[in-house]
């Protein structure tokens, strides 16, 4: 009798424990960026949140470094439910949809007060969009302002003819073509190898960027051109977010809202600290020359123009509204 008795007790904790197994929830975020850079960081207190709200009801794991899917696959692998959640750059789907690579036209929003009013223009087209793709846009945050590294100085875009440029985006792409430069398409996690190997001499990209991938180790010189912003997005599959029950959904909501705003300001913190890593490590920053500058500015019209007339009139209702 006390064998069936213990017998029964086993019984009872085993459907007990599948019990509290089966209520939890796991989810994947893959991410493009090492776990040290300020976005993945916010992406690491996200999930914790997450965690903490729903009582470890639903469990986030954020896998960081390209170290589950690389950059261009994470969001096909949301939207085909591969993984439940995603960071993406946004810029880099321009090709797929204009308006994902609004906040990479050089010169449009070139300050975080502007960056986020472009957001605000933005996002109920982003919206939209990614939920006629099966997905949920949970929160955005920019990139630190974007500048020129180079191995050299460089007075004006005449001296960027011809060099081994890395792109990351359709517009980076193009800047390389219109300043006769060879454009080399190398994502994040690769960009010091890239480097190291002499595949690529000079960008365009953040002082956050140039911190994380020590492009202090190969180049020499980074102009702070503030040519603009450009956001990552960290989106759900739907259906995923549909499956979870309303409290943990609320809980979901909550913790993007917050990491929204926690990283705009963050985002803001690391655009200083970083220059200063980069000045700290002997390399050269500075503001560009007023030939550079004028320079950019030109390239830059020519791609707005260019953008405007691929866009279409959903492109043009963005920029109309951040215009006002």
């Amino acid at each position: 009798m006390q064998r069936r008795t213990l017998y029964l007790s086993l019984l009872a904790g085993l459907f007990a424990f599948s019990g509290l197994a089966s209520a939890q929830t796991k989810w994947d975020l893959p991410a493009a960026y090492p776990a040290t850079n300020f976005h993945t960081v916010n992406m690491t207190q996200f999930a914790a949140d997450v965690d903490k709200a729903t009582a470890g009801k639903l469990k986030i794991t954020v896998h960081a470094n390209a170290s589950l899917f690389k950059a261009p696959e994470i969001k096909r692998a949301v939207q085909g439910g591969q993984a439940q959640l995603g960071e993406i750059l946004l810029v880099n789907f321009q090709n797929e949809w204009q308006p994902f690579g609004v906040d990479g036209l050089p010169f449009l929003a070139d300050s975080y007060d502007e960056s986020m009013k472009l957001y605000k223009a933005q996002k109920p087209l982003l919206e939209k969009k990614l939920a006629e793709q099966g997905m949920l846009l949970l929160y955005s945050v920019a990139w630190p302002p974007q500048g020129i590294y180079s191995k050299k100085p460089l007075n004006s875009v005449a001296d960027l003819k011809g060099i081994k440029w890395r792109a990351y985006s359709p517009t980076t792409a193009r800047i390389a073509e219109l300043v006769g430069a060879q454009p080399v398409t190398v994502q994040a996690a690769e960009f010091s190898q890239a480097l190291a190997t002499g595949v690529v001499e000079s960008t365009m990209t953040s002082g956050a960027t140039g911190v994380d991938s020590k492009l202090f180790e190969h180049l020499k010189f980074y102009y702070d051109v503030q040519a603009w912003l450009p956001k990552n997005a960290v989106i759900a599959n739907k259906r995923a977010f549909d499956g979870l029950d309303k409290s943990t959904q609320d809980a979901v909501l909550k913790a993007a809202a917050e990491a929204e705003t926690r990283g705009w300001t963050e985002s803001r913190k690391v655009n200083t600290s970083t220059l200063e890593t980069l000045k700290a490590n002997g390399m050269t920053v500075a503001p560009p020359s007023a030939q550079l500058k004028a320079d950019m500015k030109k390239v830059g019209d020519a791609i707005m123009k260019e953008w405007l007339e691929k866009s279409g009139a959903e492109g043009k209702s963005i920029v109309d509204a951040f215009n006002r």
